[in-house]
Parts: C-alpha cells; sequence; structure tokens
C-alpha cells in the first residue's frame, strides 16, 4: 500500500477521534469552521433540535457528523452553517440556540453573527 492510501485511510478513520476537521471548504475558510466548532463547543449555550435541548458539547458533536455527511456539498463557511447547523433533514424544524441571559435564536443566526464578528477582526 503506498503512503498517499495510508495517510487517506488514516484521515478518514482517525480524522474524527483526533478533532481534525477535513474540510471540504478553501484552505482561507478552514480556520473560519474551526473557529466555529470551537465557538459552539465552549459556548455555555443549550442548543435545541426537534424539541430536545442538548448541552453544547453534544450539539457540535451533532454539527460535526452532519458536516462530514454533507462534505461533498459543502463549498464555504456558510455552506457549512446551512447544511450543518441550521435545521433537521428529517423534520425540516430550525434549530435554536439558548444563551445564559439572552433571548433563544435560530443557531442559523448565531452562527452566521460570529462568523461576520471574526471576520471584522
Amino acid at each position: 500500500m503506498d503512503k498517499l492510501l495510508q495517510s487517506v485511510i488514516f484521515l478518514v478513520l482517525y480524522a474524527p477521534a483526533l478533532n481534525i476537521v477535513i474540510a471540504d471548504v478553501p484552505d482561507s475558510q478552514i480556520k473560519e469552521v474551526n473557529h466555529l466548532l470551537a465557538f459552539v463547543k465552549s459556548s455555555g449555550c443549550t442548543i435545541n433540535r426537534n424539541g430536545t435541548d442538548h448541552p453544547a458539547e453534544k450539539g457540535v458533536s451533532h454539527i460535526e457528523n452532519k458536516y462530514d455527511y454533507f462534505r461533498d456539498d459543502i463549498k464555504n463557511t456558510e455552506d457549512f452553517i446551512e447544511y450543518s447547523a441550521t435545521k433537521s433533514t428529517m423534520s425540516g424544524d430550525y434549530y435554536m440556540v439558548t444563551c445564559p441571559g439572552k433571548k433563544t435564536i435560530k443557531t442559523q443566526d448565531w452562527l452566521l453573527a460570529e462568523l461576520q464578528k471574526y471576520r471584522s477582526k
């Protein structure tokens, strides 16, 4: 087995366990996706999916799983948000986020606002 094939197999098998994001977004936007994942994970907010509340740590895990599933459709950071963190593919219901001391909003709006802040720095 050649080295390239071994490397690909390693990344496919171990990237999720090592918390490595294999991105289909342009190289210039990989940092944005990683920032958004870290932002969700450390937010202390509650993510509501299909009527069930999940702590941020579980919410980010679900977002990462959807990111892996829709990887071929994701071409930029906005697509990442749209496909991975906006709504249920089963019910069509929007994901909502509630952060301490703030009103509940769509995760899509929350992440787009954070992306705008990140880009303005």
